[in-house]
């Protein structure tokens, strides 16, 4: 659509209309009617999965569509909320849109910050402030929720408590603190230990890594999400390869599938020019 408005483009209003009219108890679609907000969230997490698929394939007519999913399962919520008279679409958008002028004073405002970090600690601070002010409890992780992924919530957490100093001056120092989880997995399964000390300690390696993602600058569950897709990808090409032998993945065995393996990273070497 190269940013035009589509024939037979459609407003925000009339997705709202659709919305009710899906939810109508009289004359709506009975799936949607009987829906809550717990039913829907399996489905509203899959869209946000999918959205993140088409960016990774640079696939902008499948993100487009995607994005209208998204926006479907907000407005499906902001709908069943409305209904029980909680808050509105609207009240969903001032909201947002109150949040970010507040957020970007150096745009709406006078406010001057001499670089991009000075910035993102006033950001911060001003999310503090929100926080402060909606009289919850005091909790210094607030706002990381419980729900999010956990390799995304390991980065929050450690960024929030790099803030007040709780943290590595450079990531070379990371490096023998994951050498050292790892000596302390070899060892938990060398003893013998119970299955949930090991399984705590490989969540220390993992928390490590992040840690070293974070402080390199890498979001690391874009980072892992990314290395999943080369996995796939690369795995595709060594059974495609095998077929090519006329053999099945199942009777190639470790030495054959390694051999093609590598023939795929090769490949993928010379597509990239590296």
């Amino acid at each position: 659509m190269q940013g035009k408005t589509a024939p037979n483009s459609h407003s925000i209003d009339e997705l709202l209309t659709l919305m009710a009219r899906l939810r109508d108890p009289q004359h709506g679609c009975p799936w949607d009617i009987k829906q809550t907000w717990q039913s829907i969230l399996p489905h509203t997490l899959e869209e946000v999965y999918e959205v993140a698929d088409a960016v990774d394939r640079h696939d902008a007519t499948a993100l487009c569509d995607e994005l209208g999913d998204l926006l479907f399962q907000v407005v499906f919520m902001a709908r069943i909320a409305q209904e029980q008279n909680l808050f509105s679409f609207d009240d969903v958008v001032t909201g947002i849109t109150h949040k970010m002028i507040r957020r970007h004073p150096h745009v709406f405002g006078d406010t001057t910050y001499s670089d991009e970090r000075a910035q993102k600690q006033a950001w911060e601070t001003i999310k503090q402030q929100e926080r402060t002010q909606q009289n919850t409890p005091p909790d210094f992780f607030a706002g990381i929720p419980t729900a999010m992924p956990a390799l995304r919530r390991s980065q929050k957490l450690q960024q929030r408590a790099a803030q007040v100093g709780f943290d590595w001056t450079h990531w070379q120092e990371v490096l023998p603190k994951i050498q050292e989880e790892l000596d302390e997995v070899s060892a938990a399964v060398a003893d013998a230990e119970p299955f949930e000390r090991i399984e705590e300690e490989v969540g220390d390696v993992l928390m490590g890594a992040t840690n070293l993602a974070r402080l390199l600058g890498v979001n690391a569950e874009n980072a892992l999400r990314l290395s999943n897709r080369k996995f796939e990808n690369r795995f595709r090409r060594v059974e495609s390869l095998l077929q090519m032998q006329g053999v099945a993945l199942a009777d190639a065995g470790l030495e054959r599938m390694e051999t093609a393996w590598n023939i795929a990273k090769q490949e993928e070497k010379q597509i990239n020019g590296s």
